[in-house]
């Protein structure tokens, strides 16, 4: 099977297998005979090419299908199948010729597969093998470039050099590209020269002209133009447009429109409120037009302060100091504006910054009156007579008309009633009695207030102090009862008392403690510390001690008048004789003297103690270790070796009595000044018998001998000793 194509009538053979027309013929009988039987192609063809958007009135013919098997005895007929077959080609059964029954774009298909097929006209059996064939759609130049991103837009920097890249721009064609020149497109400036050039083949625009200047022109709007064809004559072309900036640089400095600026502020402003605003005013965009503004140092430029406004890129001037019209009416500074950011390839064109001068006229307004000070403390006695001048506050009108100032008193409380101020002269006074333990302090405000505007006024606080008088005595804090044990030691607090005054005193309060004259007791003391007192233990007596004798000469009943403000029988630092009697020699102890009082049958008499005293003394072994010595009253009693006093011992009591009465003479041995120490010896026989409720002596120790005594040689030396001893430390304690 040959094909013949429909442009041109050219004819291409591929054979597949070439038989005679006789074979042929005979293979065409045989087919019919047996079907079996192995036919050899004979299919001979090439693809087939038709023109798109074919105009005319007739089916545009395509090609032509034939088989070495058809010998025009129209014995064969062909078939076509596959895409478009039917509906776009169709082909003559006899003939072979296939037609384009519709007008085609290679945009749209660029080909198009189909299947052809010889059979026997009249069984229908296949002559030979269905094959494929292609129909392309041969192109033609029907469509021009398009830009797909059309409009376009760009920037360059200014003052860039020439053939600077802008920015490249591309067209497409839907034209066949490799067929012909319909799709080779050429690109060419319509509009923008002499600024801007464009590679005609890559489409790239770039700067023409050098040193364009933004702030002279900013915007450029260049028109393209692509044309297909080589852009030979004939070809279809299209155009767009590019919108080019041009980008900011710092190549101007800010400058300022006047070389002096006047600003007014009323002299109330308060600190770090805006005085005004100035401005230097700068060519460039964005942060190349950003200003910093600083006020060059100056004795007058110290009261301002200047900020620079991003958004405005102004100079605001802040108040940094408070004003005073009557002090300075006006201030005259420097300002510098210069650019936060430089680019240093425009150095050269000069310095980026500028300066002008500032000057700030002070407005003059009317103002309260001001207080000489921020505060006053007045002081007055407590109980002071109403009407009394107490001190004074003075304020002035600082503004030029000089305005008179009257005083008045902001009563915010009752208390403030208590004071009066003179309208003119500020004087403030007292208007009643003040007790400092009612108020110890008045805190009141002055006002101060000008004639000619009494809309202005200023107010001060005054704070009074009432100062103390004594007048209220001391009050003491005491509880109603105090206790003491019945063997307290000598010296031991039993009780503190203390003092209140409702007065105040300069420094702390100090009291003065004694006992009344006519309250006082001997068995107690009061010790002053100035703020408190102690009660303290005098002398030990817890009952009752009755009078010995009424008189010096009345001894006849008495063995000892021991009459003196010491303890009673529980006191043991008085004198004990027992410590004659006490047979350890070694033994250390405390001494204490203690007369106490005995009850025998034979009258009243006096147990005088004696304990031994810390002062490691060796004491005698007397005979039977008695702890005391019972002196009879009225009639002798005697003394055994259980403690009981005998007729022979008589003399030796005797003895002891006169050698202690003689002791109680001498030196700083002798008893207390204010103690009387009597000493007598009645003998014995009394017919009144022992009047004493002890029935039997009190025995500390009856290892001891008299005879022992001497071994201490002068025996009341020793004594004396310990009663000179005791007799310094109860000093030293009173």
């Amino acid at each position: 099977m040959s094909a013949r194509g429909g442009l041109g009538g050219h004819t291409a053979r591929v054979p597949s297998g070439e038989v005679t027309s006789s074979e042929g013929r005979t293979r065409l009988r045989g087919h019919r005979r047996s079907r079996a039987q192995r036919i050899k192609r004979g299919w001979v063809w090439n693809q087939f090419f038709v023109l798109e958007e074919y105009m005319g009135s007739e089916p545009q013919y395509v090609g032509k299908l034939h088989t070495d098997l058809d010998h025009g005895d129209n014995a064969v007929k062909y078939t076509l199948s596959g895409e478009g077959a039917g509906s776009i080609f169709t082909i003559d059964q006899i003939t072979g010729d296939i037609h384009a029954l519709v007008g085609l774009d290679r945009e749209e298909r660029s080909y198009y597969t189909l299947r052809a097929q010889a059979v026997d006209i009249h069984s229908g059996v296949p002559l030979e093998p269905e094959s494929e064939f292609i129909i392309k759609v041969q192109d033609i130049n029907d469509n021009e470039p398009r830009f797909p991103d059309s409009p376009y837009s760009a920037s360059v920097p200014e003052m860039s050099p020439t053939g600077t890249y802008v920015t490249q721009v591309t067209a497409t064609d839907a034209d066949d590209p490799t067929y012909g020149n319909s799709a080779r497109i050429v690109y060419s400036i319509l509009h923008g020269q002499p600024y801007f050039s464009v590679d005609p083949k890559s489409g790239v625009i770039r700067t023409a002209l050098a040193n364009m200047d933004r702030e002279v022109k900013e915007e450029y709007q260049v028109l393209l133009q692509a044309k297909d064809m080589g852009g030979q004559l004939g070809g279809l072309a299209s155009t767009t447009t590019i919108n080019i900036t041009l980008g900011d640089v710092n190549d101007n400095p800010p400058r300022f429109a006047k070389s002096i600026f006047h600003l007014r502020v009323p002299e109330s402003a308060s600190v770090g409120s805006a005085v005004g605003r100035i401005r230097a005013h700068d060519l460039d965009a964005g942060s190349n037009a950003e200003v910093d503004y600083i006020i060059v140092p100056g004795d007058e430029g110290n009261m301002f302060d200047i900020l620079s406004d991003g958004q405005t890129q102004e100079g605001v001037v802040v108040l940094k100091k408070a004003l005073d019209y009557e002090t300075k009416k006006s201030y005259t500074f420097k300002v510098e504006a210069s650019n936060a950011q430089l680019d240093p390839r425009f150095l050269h064109l000069g310095p980026f910054k500028d300066s002008a001068m500032v000057k700030v006229n002070v407005l003059d307004v009317d103002e309260p009156p001001v207080f000489t000070k921020p505060s006053y403390s007045l002081e007055v006695y407590e109980d002071t007579p109403p009407g009394t001048i107490i001190g004074s506050v003075t304020a002035h009108d600082l503004d030029a008309s000089s305005s008179a100032v009257r005083y008045s008193l902001e009563w915010l409380s009752e208390s403030d009633s208590c004071f009066d101020i003179d309208t003119v002269e500020g004087t403030i006074s007292t208007n009643d009695y003040l007790d400092r333990e009612t108020a110890v302090q008045h805190n009141i405000t002055a006002v101060a207030t000008k004639i000619n505007n009494p809309l202005l006024f200023t107010k001060v606080s005054v704070a009074v102090s009432v100062l103390d008088v004594n007048e209220y005595p001391p009050e003491l804090a005491v509880p109603p009862d105090t206790f003491v044990c019945e063997k307290s030691r000598v010296g031991q607090v039993i009780q503190t008392v203390s003092a209140v005054d409702k007065d105040l005193p300069p420094v702390g309060q100090r009291f003065f403690f004694k006992s009344p004259k006519e309250l006082r007791n001997r068995n107690f003391t009061i010790r002053d510390f100035g703020i408190v007192a102690a009660l303290y233990m005098g002398q030990r007596r817890h009952k009752e001690k009755e009078t010995l004798m009424t008189s010096k000469e009345d001894i006849r009943d008495n063995v000892i008048h021991y009459d003196d403000e010491g303890g009673g029988e529980a006191d043991t630092r008085a004198f004990d004789m027992g410590t004659l009697r006490n047979t350890h020699p070694h033994r250390s102890s405390t001494l204490s003297t203690s007369p106490q009082r005995e009850k025998n049958g034979y009258g009243d008499g006096v147990l005088l103690h004696l304990s031994s005293r810390s002062d490691n003394v060796r004491t005698p072994d007397i005979h039977c270790q008695t702890a005391s010595i019972i002196a009879a009253v009225n009639k002798s009693a005697t003394l055994t070796s259980c403690g009981r006093v005998t007729e022979g011992d008589a003399e030796k009591i005797r003895e002891f009595i006169e050698q202690r009465l003689k002791e109680s003479q001498q030196g700083y041995a002798a008893p207390p000044y204010d103690s009387l120490a009597t000493y007598a010896y009645e003998g014995n026989g009394s017919l009144a018998g022992s009047l004493s409720s002890i029935e039997e002596s009190w025995v500390i120790d009856d290892t001891g001998d008299f005879s022992s005594l001497g071994n201490w040689g002068q025996p009341f030396q020793t004594l004396a000793n310990i009663l000179d001893k005791q007799a310094f430390d109860d000093a030293e304690e009173s």
